[in-house]
């Protein structure tokens, strides 16, 4: 029997969509910092909903701030509908000044504990605060996902605990979670720390990865995300079939460039594994055979 520690599960029910569901094929655009729009039988999820425009800022605590690079790929007003809110955790480059002011309240967000607290003191109504391995099961007529919360830290211990707990996530895609249609990771804003080792020994064969990466650092000095290196460090750990890189050149705490990434992938010989999005475009996948 399995003696690790279980988490408690939580469930969620949408309403049930209007005709079939692709059960075969999904997609994952990249609109910009760690935000992208997955979209897979019948569900659509964002992520880190960031939605800022190049030369705004947002607040990274303690007097700290941050300017925007970039534009996102897509403005807030198009987005089509959303089921999920997936955010590892809340920090304003993650779930910005314009997401807390316009979002719709009843849009459900799962996050850590820490975050669905300052969520629901926004108005946020429909909010799962998950610990590492607690669950949360999405129904949506007959389709079903179950996302599962991943260890993250947010920097070298001491630092972090001055920072917003962080969570990675899994997706599991399919009725049967233990062998599901299609599993992605999504890291979070963390680095590679020992609790990650345990990721591929519960979620063995993801399918694909979705890195957070740009080596922030903090006063210019503490790194408090992955950089290029500890992308393939991941890439070691999680082993994903699959890894799309994202939050990497958006604010001017990043200081690892993609650059960075891709020589290291290259250098450990992994290039035929990892995809490259520029903003706005999309990934396509198809559901795995297990």
């Amino acid at each position: 029997p399995d003696t690790r520690p279980q988490g408690q599960v939580s469930t969620l029910q949408l309403p049930a969509g209007e005709g079939a569901i692709d059960a075969a094929q999904g997609s994952v655009q990249f609109i910009g910092t760690a935000t992208v729009l997955i979209r897979y039988q019948g569900f659509t999820i964002l992520t880190d909903p960031n939605f800022l425009h190049k030369g705004d800022h947002v607040h990274l605590g303690y007097g700290l701030t941050s300017e925007r690079k970039t534009n996102p790929a897509i403005a807030f007003d198009d987005l089509p509908p959303i089921d999920l809110v997936v955010l590892s955790h809340f920090h304003g480059d993650h779930f910005d000044q314009l997401v807390q002011k316009r979002l719709n309240r009843a849009v459900p967000i799962v996050s850590t504990r820490q975050a669905a607290a300052s969520l629901e003191k926004l108005g946020f109504t429909r909010v799962t605060g998950l610990s590492p391995w607690d669950q949360l099961d999405v129904s949506k007529g007959e389709a079903r996902l179950r996302v599962t919360a991943t260890p993250g830290r947010h920097g070298p211990a001491g630092v972090a605990a001055l920072l917003p707990k962080v969570m990675g996530s899994v997706l599991d895609f399919g009725a049967e979670p233990a062998a599901p249609d299609y599993r992605m990771y999504i890291s979070g804003d963390t680095l590679v720390i020992d609790d990650i080792k345990t990721v591929p020994e519960r979620f063995p064969g993801i399918d694909l990865a979705l890195l957070h990466l740009g080596g922030t650092r903090i006063l210019g000095v503490v790194k408090v995300t992955m950089d290029g290196k500890d992308g393939v460090r991941m890439m070691q750990v999680v082993r994903p079939k699959k890894t799309i890189p994202i939050h990497y050149n958006d604010y001017d705490v990043f200081k690892s460039p993609l650059e960075d990434f891709a020589r290291e992938v290259k250098a450990a010989g992994l290039e035929q594994e990892v995809v490259y999005l520029a903003h706005g475009e999309t990934y396509t996948f198809t559901r795995a055979r297990r």
